[in-house]
């Protein structure tokens, strides 16, 4: 049995993992990070639009500061955040910003004087003062009052990921890619490391270490529809789930971002729409400015992406051999705007949908994009239930965008919490002493390996890995979407249990050797399915409406009775999760409110019934 030792082991070396990494590494201590792919082809490359900073550099961001970003977060969340955490994250934001220009970061500056920007697809003018040259720009992004989504043309997480793992490299940070943790290693009160696979030869190995990270990003692939990359599987909730005791944090709380492209469902920025772009019907009118007056396309992203299925559900989509769809204009932006601030997205259109956005409209539809849910933390980034096991980033519930994240949040929270969340872990490994059993570890490795033997020798089952997780998709988009009831999430669950019960049954066509996605699916497939269903479960219990959570059977914010978090659990020989709540925020600065966009009924918190 090969063991490797270390003081931090990240499982995951995206933003979020390498940024804590260079946090540890910089105190002296030694870190190695597992990927499933090479660090540069993580899914925090693909992030496009920006990173939000209140710096109030540019003009449409004068005045901004943290306070304003606060705000705009906890109505963006719809009161499901920690404020405590809110507050941490827009108070360190602008010091990250400018700590990753120091790194090498190309961010875009200012140009000073006269210049056209859209809104609303009219053009408008604005001054950029002489004082400000040069300084680091932002662009306008959904729910927030001022601009502050700091970006490099609409690369940002390619130029952010790549600048992050020169200085791992320069750091001299051990990376093992094409390695997955495929569980944790733990006595039921401290974690000690974790199993895992390499995914060229398929040998197991044990990583012993004094702090363990979780962040491997979002589980956006339970879903048909999704903007996240195939890796985006869940593999560090599903480890953690898997150990009884810790925490999935609000699992229901499941974002869609209103730009997926049809019928790929690869993102274009909300940059887009940030820039002037806008959002157009079968009619090729525009819509967003009738449901949103004040916000239009700019609302949060909850807000655009139902109202595009209501649009959709009026009639007003364009048919399409993959369904209906509306569309997204970013023709009056002119062709230097696009090659130069949206090159990307150009690139998109052009190579997968064979549509040049100089002249044509995209075919957009909203897709699911993002997770708020995530193994549950407290605001030091310490996992609920575990001693030495730590998140951070989309893997991690922390709990910064409640039940609903605005753009540019995520991409900040990689870097802020890394940099939060490192510093913690580092005081955590100078106040820790190494103690490890080597029963327990010897006995965590054959449990695997038994389990690899008897999906390949047939012993497990013979059910066909790819049916159960198509069908687990096929559930979750149909009955667990933008829109939910009490009868169809009833369905969802009872679907989920019948398919968590084949999953334990799942058997290989292949010989399971070697670098096989096969085997590789098969040995999380369980945990998916378990993670569906603290999705569709959390939504079937939650009988409320708030932000991505939008029950038509309960269409009233309920802050009498839900104003808290989900915390999700799964005990070995169930078919449901254990769910328990906690507070949504302990330190309340910003009082429930209206978020001032979206129209929802809200009961108060003493029982009064506001709203529409």
């Amino acid at each position: 049995m090969e063991t490797v030792w270390t003081d931090l082991l990240c499982i995951g070396a995206g933003l979020a993992g390498e940024r804590v990494a260079i946090e540890v590494s910089t105190a002296g201590f030694q870190s190695i990070c597992l990927s499933i792919v090479p660090p540069r082809r993580s899914h925090s490359s693909a992030a496009q639009g920006g990173m939000q900073a209140s710096l109030g550099n540019c003009c449409m961001g004068e005045a901004d500061c943290p306070d304003t970003h606060f705000q705009d977060t906890v109505k963006g969340s719809d009161w499901g955040c920690d404020q405590e955490v809110a507050r941490l994250f827009v108070e360190t934001a602008p010091e990250a910003v400018r700590e990753m220009a120091f790194w090498g970061i190309p961010w875009n500056r200012i140009v000073p004087g006269k210049s056209v920007y859209f809104k609303g697809g009219k053009p408008y003018e604005k001054t950029e003062s002489e004082e400000n040259e040069g300084l680091i720009t932002a662009r306008g992004f959904g729910g927030t009052a001022k601009w502050r989504a700091c970006y490099t043309s609409d690369g940002t997480g390619h130029t952010l990921l790549y600048t992050m793992d020169n200085k791992v490299v320069e750091l001299g940070v051990t990376v093992h890619d094409r390695t997955e943790a495929i569980s944790l290693i733990h006595d039921g009160e401290t974690c000690i490391g974790a199993v895992a696979r390499c995914l060229k030869t398929g040998r197991l190995r044990a990583y012993l270490a004094r702090a363990t990270l979780i962040a491997t990003g979002g589980y956006g692939k339970i879903y048909r529809e999704s903007t996240n990359a195939v890796i985006n599987e869940g593999g560090g909730a599903l480890i953690a789930l898997d150990t009884e005791i810790v925490p999935i944090g609000n699992p229901e709380a499941v974002q869609f971002h209103p730009t997926g492209i049809v019928p790929t469902n690869i993102l274009v920025t909300e940059g887009c729409r940030g820039d002037g772009g806008t959002l157009l019907d079968v009619n090729e009118e525009r819509f967003m400015h009738e449901y949103e007056p004040e916000k239009a396309e700019l609302a949060s992203r909850d807000v655009v992406s139902r109202w595009m299925i209501h649009h959709i559900r009026r009639g007003l989509g364009v048919k399409s051999d993959h369904g209906d769809h509306l569309w997204l204009d970013i023709r009056h932006l002119g062709a230097e705007h696009i090659k130069t601030k949206l090159r990307e997205v150009e690139e998109i259109c052009n190579n997968f949908l064979g549509v040049d956005p100089i002249t044509q409209l995209i075919p957009v539809r909203p897709a699911q994009h993002y997770s708020m849910g995530g193994v549950r933390t407290d605001k030091d980034g310490a996992a609920y239930g575990l001693k030495g096991l730590f998140a951070a980033g989309e893997a991690a519930c922390w709990d910064l965008h409640g039940f609903n994240r605005l753009g540019g949040n995520s991409l900040a929270e990689t870097v802020v919490a890394g940099k939060i969340v490192g510093k913690k872990i580092v005081a955590f490994l100078q106040g820790s002493e190494s103690k490890y059993d080597t029963a327990l570890i010897k006995g965590a490795v054959i449990k695997n390996q038994e389990r690899i033997d008897g999906m390949i020798s047939g012993r497990a089952g013979h059910e066909n890995v790819f049916e159960i997780r198509n069908a687990m998709q096929d559930v979750l988009m149909e009955r667990v979407g933008i829109f939910r009831n009490g009868k169809d999430l009833q369905k969802a669950v009872d679907s989920l249990q019948g398919l968590h019960e084949k999953s334990r049954r799942v058997g290989l066509r292949s010989n399971g050797r070697g670098a096989n996605p096969e085997l590789s699916l098969a040995l999380k497939i369980q945990g998916m399915v378990r993670l569906a269903l603290c999705v569709a479960y959390a939504a079937l219990k939650r009988t409320e409406s708030r932000g991505c959570h939008a029950r038509e059977d309960f269409e009233a914010r309920n802050d009498r009775d839900w104003l808290n978090r989900t915390l999700a659990t799964w005990r070995e020989g169930s078919d449901l999760p254990t769910l328990n709540y906690e507070a949504a925020s302990k330190v309340v600065e910003l009082a429930p409110g209206d978020r001032g966009y979206g129209v929802c009924k809200i009961i108060s918190c003493d029982g009064e019934i506001i709203g529409a």
